[in-house]
């Protein structure tokens, strides 16, 4: 069976309104959030990493230069909201990648080997779509197949990439697993605080 090229895509263009400051860049453990994010995935099986920016461009850029990671500017970041970094993203990847893993800047807490097991499925080409769910609830990342790609750019402003998993929610490929790090984001101070304790 041949290698699939799976390109993780963090988006880290938001504005983080309700922290209060760029979440990407806050410290985590030896690095920062969007520093560790970055490290887990570089230790799963995901083939390439794609980081789009918005806000704070300029200091997101330099984690990822740091990291030897490539990046995009997302010049809709103040408006288009997830689904705008996104079509950035897919956009940008000339040729397409096989797959996209949609990874949230703010999640240093999930591990390479949960990465690995949402790769799994798309790798055994069982799916073109899989999501993983904690107690039946569904969490990040998501792996979207390139034959979503087209759709996936003819969504409109305002709309959110879930779109295309509640579309297809029969062909939507669930991986159950034991962690709840798949629920969790650090949109506001108490839950970096809460967080940041436990893993960094």
């Amino acid at each position: 069976m041949a290698t699939k090229r799976i390109t993780a895509v963090i988006l880290a263009a938001g504005q983080a309104k309700r922290m209060g400051s760029a979440k990407q860049l806050l410290p985590w453990g030896q690095t920062t959030i969007l520093g560790q994010t970055i490290k887990n995935i570089q230790q799963s099986n995901c083939t390439d990493i794609l980081v789009v920016t918005g806000a704070k461009h300029e200091a997101v850029s330099d984690v990822a230069k740091e990291a030897n990671v490539p990046f995009v500017f997302n010049p809709q970041f103040d408006t288009g909201e997830m689904l705008s970094s996104l079509q950035t993203a897919v956009l940008h990847l000339v040729p397409p990648p096989d797959a996209i893993l949609v990874v949230l800047a703010d999640q240093p807490m999930v591990e390479p080997a949960v990465y690995n097991a949402i790769l799994s499925p798309f790798e055994m080409e069982k799916a073109d779509l899989v999501a993983p769910y904690y107690e039946n609830k569904r969490g990040n990342p998501v792996l979207i197949g390139q034959a979503y790609f087209d759709e996936l750019l003819e969504l409109p402003i305002g709309d959110a990439p879930r779109t295309i998993l509640t579309r297809h929610h029969e062909q939507l490929y669930q991986v159950h697993l034991q962690t709840d790090t798949i629920l969790q984001d650090l949109d506001r101070p108490e839950d970096y605080e809460k967080w940041h304790a436990k893993y960094a």
